[in-house]
């Protein structure tokens, strides 16, 4: 099944907000990106909204054919 295509938009943060940002995702070796939606679900499950979980990629070779 593959994932369905995420949503772009521009979004503007504070130049400090970013940096913490940035540090926050290199201690748990993520990308600023997935740091963000990271932070983002979990700030909206200790408010109560439910969400599905994510559609995570396959990782590693696929199979081999015979």
């Amino acid at each position: 099944m593959a994932a369905p295509p995420k949503k772009a938009f521009p979004l503007r943060l504070d130049p400090v907000l970013y940096a913490a940002i940035e540090r926050s995702a290199a201690t748990d070796l993520r990308s600023v990106n997935a740091q963000v939606e990271c932070l983002l679900r979990e700030a909206l499950a200790r408010r109560g909204v439910k969400l599905a979980d994510p559609v995570r990629a396959k990782r590693g070779r696929p199979p081999k054919e015979d």
